[in-house]
């Protein structure tokens, strides 16, 4: 079988040392699949649980890391349709991303536009399509709504903030924990309008000082444990949530169901990378006519992606540190060379 190159991982998880560049099996696209020749791909949180061990891989996924990436069509599986060797893409995968190729069902694919950078598209995929799940097709966003996102310096939050705002919000409140992500969240084009530490203060209370009382209409929360009750406290009557993450613990000791059942409250969990192919391919679907809106940092779109750093993929433990240290204000994005 023909082989190729790829970010593995010693004893198959482990610490950032474990990982390496080494030789593996070359995909081969099976119906319905192109296989691309990676040109960039982006680092994601999971990517980091999964090293360590914590993050089972869905069936029928690479075990190589990475579920984002850009590149170009180098080959087409039997009843391809959609796509053309040489076609410029970006796409999701359940994994397989830091390698020099990789497999991708014909749907789960996005064509690039020629505004777009390799690295910037490379971006776009699991934190757009991740925020827009959660604040759209789950939140319900629309003109008018006050919205507050957890973890506003991430890439999904960044992402959501802005696809907040270009959905009409009257306000989008983001926390953060420091003075610095908070300054540059509110500095940049349809970055929020009003920010709160949630370290040193209460972002319930900042939320009803924010909306005259009212609360806000739909959160996106990452943390889980730590903010349950402001979380459910900060929502508005009829107030929706969408639940991304429990980066705080998944337990919450003790639950008040009445402001739930009086303030009619729906509270949904999400994922993306264990969801169906179909679900998939419809999502992404919906999503691309977002896509046209999305330019790079200083392309003048109302939605704009941001890149905190670029590494070789030489360098893959030092990116990966980067992102466990959790010093990016935006995307980690990796080239293969």
């Amino acid at each position: 079988m023909p082989k190729m190159r790829a970010v593995l991982i010693k004893d198959g998880q482990g610490p950032i040392e474990n990982l390496y560049i080494g030789e593996t099996d070359k995909p081969v696209p099976t119906k319905g699949q192109v296989l691309v020749k990676i040109v960039a791909f982006g680092l994601n949180r999971m990517d980091h649980y999964q090293r360590q061990g914590g993050y089972p891989v869905p069936p029928g996924a690479s075990s190589i890391l990475g579920v984002e990436f850009s590149g170009r069509v180098t080959e087409l599986g039997e009843g391809v349709t959609r796509w053309a060797v040489g076609d410029e893409v970006f796409g999701l995968v359940g994994g397989g991303a830091y390698a020099e190729f990789v497999s991708c069902d014909e749907g789960l694919l996005l064509k690039k536009p020629g505004h777009l950078s390799w690295v910037e598209a490379a971006s776009i995929p699991e934190n757009y399509i991740t925020a827009y799940q959660a604040l759209v097709k789950y939140g319900e966003v629309k003109k008018g709504d006050h919205v507050l996102v957890h973890a506003g310096a991430s890439g999904v939050g960044i992402a959501a903030i802005q696809i907040a705002r270009e959905s009409g919000a009257a306000t989008v409140t983001a926390t953060a924990s420091t003075t610095e992500k908070l300054d540059w969240l509110r500095s940049i084009p349809n970055g929020a309008t009003h920010t709160v530490n949630y370290k040193t203060e209460d972002f319930a209370a900042e939320v009803k000082k924010t909306t005259n009382g009212k609360g806000v209409d739909v959160v996106i929360d990452f943390v889980g444990q730590s903010h349950w009750a402001k979380n459910v406290e900060s929502l508005a009557i009829d107030g929706r949530m969408t639940i991304l993450a429990t980066l705080s613990g998944n337990e919450v000791s003790a639950v008040n169901l009445g402001p739930i059942l009086h303030k009619r409250l729906r509270i949904q969990g999400s994922t993306l990378r264990s969801r169906s192919l179909q679900y998939q391919t419809e999502l992404i679907a919906s999503f691309r006519d977002i896509v046209d809106k999305v330019t790079g940092a200083n392309g003048g779109g109302p939605i704009r992606t941001y890149i905190h750093k670029v590494y070789p993929w030489t360098e893959i433990q030092s990116a990966h540190r980067e992102m466990a240290e959790n010093k990016n204000s935006g995307k980690i994005i990796v080239e293969v060379e």
